[in-house]
């Protein structure tokens, strides 16, 4: 097999590799999605108490029974429990045990005192006394009638008996008490005396007490007699229609359908139909996401990173989306959805953030109670997040963006309520609340931006912008060290961030990358014309040496940059701004010196490799331009339009250009722009009179604040 031959099977290889990995990265978001979506009540309308019914007219699929509503029902069993005739029953261990009791509490006290009230204890017992919430039940409800069993060996035999004579342990104390004092009337000691009546007090306890089997066995037929149905719906009468307000009676229908659809024969089949029908949505979701990357993004799709942070991304907000809804009442409007645009707008484009917010929204909205409502209003407040924030380049634009999302979230929420309520009576500021919530952790991506440029090795504007700060430590050094290569890195900046906005390439990425691509000159400024002073160290060496020299502040610039932690998207300028390109004019003078010998061009080469970017492309042309510049003697507009179709055309000759995505029509307004700059830097200047004589007018005073204009002689 051929060398290309081999060449391209690997390449087919490698595409397989990808394409296995993109596909992996959908079926799992659509897995995790699918896992974490709430799977309770599959089948369930969303609906609220006293809120209007939003879906067409609902028919009973089959015969169900009408329940009374929770407010009914609860009136009802409150009423039940209160004229419910308890059953009780007789303790008889527990008169015994009273008077024993009361015998020995009163052990010191008279024989015949204890004796006597011993009586009247029986007395009151054989009446009954009852205990204290069933008396005040039977007093208060029931006439002071209570229901006993007739025998023993029959339970289910009960009469309903009056307790008129019965008392309560209190009572009885008092009524013991009056007894024995109507029986010793008019004699000196007719009272209980104290000790009698501490003993009395301790000893009695009810026995008549609550027969809690035949109690709650009545009481809970009494209880299905009240909550069983008081009704029938047949098979195709409705239940709610469109509009229709949802009242307990109606609540109460709708809860009874949903719980006897999910108990039904059909309930396995449909929750599985239900399922696979997520699961289908979500992945097509994903399909028309990768479509669009595919067609409309292919060097964003092609990289296999940038396709990871985005599934990453959209996975971990469909996350957050469920979590926040699962526990948090309106929980789904925390989520700030416009933070999602926001984020990927700054790595990617802004097709690209409306495109996923949009993909991630209709995957959301399987969630949403009122999902049009939601669905309209995310991608409204993530279009208006979208175009407030062309480009991040500081963090107060975050902050701006935030107060105009918080904005349209409070437009859209009241253009709803009068769509879909058609007045403001259900407007709340609960809702506001939460859109201002919302809009301050959008004010806080920044720090997500930071965290994902960690992570992913991304590189936004911002850190783009901190970067060309020339007060950075390594473009400080870069000016003290090689003033010269700083300045010429300055001029090509300035070059080419102007022809970068004029094709709508990067121009922030343009600006610091070439700020930095010939950092790596700091090894040995002097080899280098712009950071010499009459002393040309290449005097002394061979083209072959010197050629090394000049080749060695790409690698060195590469070894720098990785020290100095630059992004890998600024290491790009330092490898591409030569590309393939060989060393000119050294590889023209070994030639020349060979007398005819073969000269290795390879050992006059830069290591590349070529411009794989529009910017780094800008970056080559602008370098060149910039240094064959200087060496012009005519700045006239001929020479500089002469010297910039030579330059540009010689690299487009020589291939440099050739895997950059660069058009023809680009090219020229990149070249258009440099003739313009160019002509603006070299522009011709009026030469100044000489003096031919001593001034002789008497001297002016001097004016104060005078400051001298730029180009003015300085004084004598």
């Amino acid at each position: 097999m051929s060398r290309y031959g081999r060449r391209n099977l690997d390449m087919k290889k490698l595409f397989s590799k990808i394409n296995m990995v993109r596909t992996a990265m959908a079926l799992l978001l659509t897995t995790v999605v699918a896992l974490l979506l709430p799977h309770a009540d599959r089948q369930s309308y969303s609906y609220e108490l006293n809120q209007p019914w939003r879906y067409p007219l609902l028919t009973a699929p089959f015969d169900m029974p009408v329940m009374r509503d929770s407010t009914t029902l609860g009136f009802l069993r409150d009423s039940l429990d209160k004229h419910f005739v308890p059953f009780v029953k007789r303790d008889p261990a527990a008169e015994n045990k009273a008077v024993e009791t009361f015998r020995m509490a009163a052990k010191d006290v008279n024989p015949h005192d204890v004796q006597t009230v011993e009586n009247l204890m029986r007395q009151v017992y054989k009446e009954g006394v009852m205990e204290p919430a069933i008396y005040t039940n039977v007093s208060n409800y029931t006439g002071m009638k209570v229901r006993m069993s007739e025998t023993e060996s029959d339970p289910d035999a009960v009469s309903e008996v009056a307790a008129t004579g019965m008392v309560s342990p209190a009572m009885a104390y008092t009524l013991i008490d009056s007894l024995y004092t109507a029986r010793f009337k008019g004699l000196p000691d007719a009272r209980m005396s104290p000790e009698i009546s501490k003993a009395l007090n301790l000893s009695i306890v009810p026995n008549v007490v609550l027969d809690s089997v035949l109690d709650k066995k009545y009481r809970d037929q009494e209880y299905f007699n009240v909550t069983g149905a008081q009704g029938v719906i047949k098979k195709g009468q409705r239940i709610v229609d469109r509009g229709e307000i949802i009242t307990p009676q109606i609540y109460t229908n709708l809860n009874t359908f949903q719980e006897m659809l999910s108990k039904s024969s059909q309930a396995i089949d449909q929750d599985t139909y239900f399922m696979a029908g997520q699961v289908l949505y979500i992945f097509l979701c994903v399909t028309l996401l990768y479509l669009f990357m595919g067609m409309y993004r292919p060097h964003f799709f092609a990289n296999v990173r940038k396709m990871a942070f985005l599934m990453t991304f959209i996975t971990l907000f469909i996350a957050l989306t469920i979590i926040l809804f699962e526990n948090i009442t309106n929980g789904i409007y925390l989520v700030p959805f416009a933070a999602l645009p926001v984020v990927i707008l700054i790595f990617f484009d802004a097709r690209t953030a409306i495109f996923s917010l949009l993909m991630t929204v209709l995957i959301c909205a399987l969630l949403a109670t009122y999902p049009f409502e939601f669905i309209g209003m995310e991608l409204c407040v993530g279009l208006v997040a979208t175009f407030s924030l062309h480009q991040l380049s500081r963090r107060s634009q975050l902050v701006r963006t935030a107060f105009f999302s918080f904005i349209a979230y409070s437009v859209c929420y009241f253009i709803f309520n009068l769509i879909l309520n058609g007045d403001l009576n259900h407007f709340s500021w609960h809702m506001i609340g939460l859109f201002g919530i919302n809009s301050i952790i959008l004010a806080f991506a920044y720090i997500l931006i930071f965290i994902i440029e960690r992570i992913f090795g991304f590189t936004s504007t911002v850190t783009l912008v901190e970067l060309s700060d020339i007060n950075s430590p390594l473009l400080r050094r870069l000016a003290q060290e090689a003033p010269g290569t700083f300045q010429h890195s300055m001029q090509v900046s300035m070059l080419a961030s102007e022809a970068a906005l004029r094709i709508g390439a990067n121009v922030q990425l343009v600006r610091t990358g070439a700020l930095y691509h010939d950092i790596g000159k700091l090894e040995s400024p002097v080899f280098f014309t712009e950071n010499q002073h009459g002393v040309n160290p290449h005097a002394g060496l061979d083209p072959e040496t010197s050629a090394r020299k000049i080749i060695r502040h790409v690698t060195y610039g590469l070894q720098l940059a990785a020290k100095s932690k630059l992004p890998e998207v600024i290491q790009h300028f330092i490898t591409e701004h030569h590309g393939r390109g060989i060393t000119k004019y050294f590889y023209n003078t070994a030639v020349n010196e060979s007398n005819g010998k073969p000269v290795d061009k390879d050992k006059f080469r830069y290591p590349g490799p070529n411009p794989q970017s529009k910017e780094t492309a800008i970056l080559m042309m602008a370098d060149a331009v910039e240094a064959a510049s200087r060496s012009l003697k005519d700045y006239s507009e001929a020479s500089i339009n002469a010297l910039v179709d030579k330059i540009v055309d010689s690299q487009v000759k020589d291939g440099l250009l050739a895997e950059s995505p660069l058009s023809f029509r680009e090219l020229g307004e990149v070249k258009d722009t440099f003739k313009k700059r160019l002509a603006t830097i070299y522009h011709s200047r009026v030469a100044y009179p000489e003096l031919k004589k001593p001034e002789t007018s008497r001297p002016q005073p001097e004016e104060k604040s005078e400051t001298p204009a730029p180009d003015a002689e300085p004084r004598e």
